[in-house]
């Protein structure tokens, strides 16, 4: 019914319909002589429980239609179609339609049943009457209010949750700007100091060219080679983008993959043991050399923060060809069991920004990264950097 309203009010009406011709048939066969012939009877029948079709979707013009004809099928005496509409008819107005208007309609319906009550022969019975109207009337509204409580709850949580969702996708793009900015700045140190040589070997290579040629073409083939490496760097710079407010920041010296043994150090010092195993990296491209250090450092950092107390971690930075490899793995908490089914790309703690970090790295250097649970248990990160030394 929450699905298709209306198919569902749909077979509640034909059930009250039908309840209303079962019990005109009865009474056909039990020959009361107040019976209208059927010709009159089967359409009010049909005309009473009709606008319950529509009573979420219009509720106020349903609740409307099913007191006017109630009034003709109550005075026709055809069944409990008048007063089960008028039930579910407030319930209704309450739940779609709000308090002020279900205090007019309820007005409206007692207003009609007290002249009906005035104009009936019930001297008798008609104290029942009105306790049993009254007390209809209390139970409807009540569960009116109820309902239209939960369904206004439901709907505040749900706006708050796409509110979150909202948020957290702002959450992210603004971690991912601020990442690329971070890069954007570490990719220009390197950019400088590539253009700082290339201008100091060019004063060499200017006050030697007459005194000591064989110096200054060592100077001019080292310009080559760094400008070279420079214009690589600038053709992924293009790609970042830089925020403006960073550019009062102090600049420093960058790591590189020569530094992880001192990193790995430190990873000791603080706790953690850890077996570094490297190849010859020596003529990496600056930026690559520091977007591995970068990753290593992400990733032994969450080895301390997460791991665990008596977690290990391994390093594994080998070269093949034009590719580098990282691995990165510890045994620690990362083999939680719910965590296990999580794709690549998850990490342990979610809501940070260091995989993002680390993502964004090796997406700029056109590699890749994946970060999830190891096989045999606890946490691995994995990352493959294409290395491209421009010839």
């Amino acid at each position: 019914m929450r699905a298709h309203p209306m198919a569902g009010d749909t077979v509640l009406a034909v059930l009250l319909g039908l309840v209303d011709l079962l019990l005109f048939v009865a009474d056909r066969f039990a020959e009361l002589p107040e019976l209208p012939p059927w010709y009159v009877a089967v359409p009010v029948n049909i005309a009473m429980v009709a606008p319950l079709v529509f009573r979420r979707k219009s509720p106020l013009w349903s609740a409307y239609s099913v007191l006017v004809v109630s009034v003709v099928h109550a005075t026709l005496m055809l069944g409990i179609g008048s007063a089960a509409g008028l039930a579910m008819s407030i319930y209704s107005v309450v739940v779609y339609a709000g308090r002020r208007q279900g205090l007019i309609f309820v007005g409206a319906v007692v207003v009609s049943s007290a002249v009906q009550l005035a104009l009936a022969p019930l001297d008798d019975e008609l104290l029942i009457a009105v306790l049993f109207l009254a007390f209809g009337i209390a139970l409807c509204w009540t569960l009116g209010e109820f309902v239209g409580a939960r369904r206004a709850y439901d709907v505040e949580v749900e706006a708050r949750l796409h509110l979150l969702e909202t948020e957290r996708d702002q959450a992210t793009r603004i971690a991912v700007a601020e990442e690329r900015g971070r890069i954007a700045r570490e990719l220009h140190d390197v950019v400088a100091h590539a253009v700082s040589v290339m201008v100091v070997q060019a004063d060499g290579a200017s006050y030697a060219i007459q005194s000591n040629p064989e110096l200054a073409q060592r100077a001019l083939q080292t310009i080559s080679e760094t400008g070279r490496g420079a214009l690589g760097e600038l053709r992924r710079l293009l790609d970042v983008l830089r925020s403006d407010d960073a550019d009062g920041e102090p600049r420093v010296p960058q790591p590189d993959a020569h530094a992880l043994a001192e990193l790995a150090d430190r990873m000791r010092a603080a706790g953690v043991p850890v077996e570094l195993e490297t190849d010859d990296l020596g003529d990496l491209p600056a930026g690559v050399s520091l977007g591995i250090y970068r990753i290593v450092q992400e990733s032994l950092t969450n080895t301390l923060k997460h791991a665990g107390r008596g977690a290990t971690a391994a390093v594994r930075v080998h070269r093949t060809g034009d590719l580098v490899e990282v691995l990165v793995s510890d045994d620690g908490a990362g083999r939680v069991p719910q965590l296990a089914a999580t794709a690549p790309g998850s990490q342990r703690l979610p809501g940070g920004n260091g995989l993002i970090g680390m993502r964004e790295r090796a997406h700029v250097y056109g590699g890749t990264l994946d970060v999830g649970p190891a096989p045999g248990g606890g946490w691995q990160v994995r990352a493959a950097l294409p290395v491209r030394l421009d010839k």
